[in-house]
């Protein structure tokens, strides 16, 4: 065996869409949770992934079979029986402790490549595969700070609501009510309530990013998550930008605040409609069938413009809520608004040409 898969001939790895996997003498309990799911569930959800579209789990006994059912209950196209029934053509073999990666089962299905597997052989072996997840869930998109200050803690504190039931969608919601929390706070020039504003804010952005962590380490991703999440962030921004307008408006004599205002919610939201319409709703449209995670970005929208859609995905980024903070701090938080008020429109704008350009060429 290397990395616990029984040898497997290359020329029909690729061809393979069966999975065995080998439940009679793991080292490990396949019933050992791992952040919210068995080691046999999340084996055989990540397989799914991964492109196999059966599994086929062998167990030592009748007993344990039935026990092992319970562990893969409504998923489909799994089947536990106590001896293996080998097809005429090779297909991928495992044992039952081979931790779910969606990238190294990938290998396996296309490729017969099982080098990347891990087994979970005992205690310490858990701790590394735990470490091996969470890890997975930084993202490549993530921006400065949500690299080094936002994902550490969402990632804290998914790992710890795994396991209690919480699912994406009511983090979601949490989250969104938190930040709409926080948008009142914007009304009033003081620096100690728009203080509390901008720690609501962040605290928001920050827990946000548990939905989606949740989601990938439990197999839950969903296009209702996607653009629950899509519409919670959108009212959110629109939310804070037009308290900052108003109070900024009803705080002086001037009209030029709640100008301002109106632009960046005008921007905000016509900007969120073109991103749903142009890469959401297209999904939709094109696979009516889909029911898979989604991505949103802008790049979605027009893939000849690489270089711009690049520019306007690191823009979109939700960096600028630091800003917000430390404006906040002195009671400037409106100023962040002078910047989203010429800001929003203009990436409205940008987006748009962007879409423009992709349909002619």
């Amino acid at each position: 065996m290397s990395a616990g898969s029984e040898t497997i001939p290359s020329s029909a790895a690729s061809e393979a869409v069966d999975l065995f996997i080998d439940a009679r003498e793991p080292t490990l309990d396949p019933a050992t949770h791992l952040l919210g799911l068995s080691l046999l569930r999340r084996l055989v959800l990540a397989a799914r992934r991964a492109g196999f579209t059966a599994q086929h789990i062998v167990a030592a006994s009748d007993d344990e079979a039935a026990r092992l059912r319970t562990l893969v209950a409504g998923i489909q196209e799994v089947r536990v029986t106590t001896f293996a029934e080998q097809a005429d053509t090779a297909r991928p073999a495992i044992s039952a402790d081979t931790l779910g990666e969606v990238e190294s089962l990938k290998a396996l299905a296309e490729r017969g490549d099982a080098t990347a597997l891990h087994r979970v052989m005992d205690s310490a072996g858990l701790d590394t595969a735990r470490s091996r997840l969470l890890g997975a869930l930084v993202k490549k998109t993530d921006g400065f700070m949500s690299r080094h200050f936002a994902r550490p803690i969402s990632i804290f504190v998914s790992r710890r609501i795994v396991n209690r039931g919480v699912t994406p969608n009511q983090m979601t919601i949490v989250s969104m009510l938190i930040g709409l929390a926080g948008a009142p706070f914007f009304l009033s020039d003081t620096a100690a309530l728009q203080t509390i504003g901008a720690l609501l804010f962040v605290t928001h952005s920050v827990l946000d990013g548990c939905d989606g962590e949740l989601a990938r380490l439990t197999y839950r991703e969903s296009r209702l998550g996607g653009i629950l999440d899509f519409i919670g962030d959108n009212l959110v921004h629109i939310a804070v930008f037009g308290c900052m307008g108003w109070g900024w408006y009803m705080a002086g004599d001037s009209p030029w605040p709640l100008y301002l205002g109106i632009s960046a919610v005008i921007g905000a939201a016509g900007s969120a409609l073109a991103v749903y319409g142009l890469t959401l709703r297209a999904k939709e449209v094109k696979d009516r069938s889909a029911t898979g995670p989604v991505y949103t970005s802008v790049a979605g929208a027009g893939q000849q413009s690489a270089r711009l859609t690049k520019l306007l995905d690191d823009l979109s980024r939700r960096d600028f809520i630091y800003l917000v903070f430390v404006l906040s701090l002195f009671g400037k938080a409106a100023w962040f608004l002078a910047l989203a008020g010429i800001g929003a429109p203009i990436f409205l704008l940008l987006v748009l040409f962007v879409a423009w350009r992709e349909r002619r060429s």
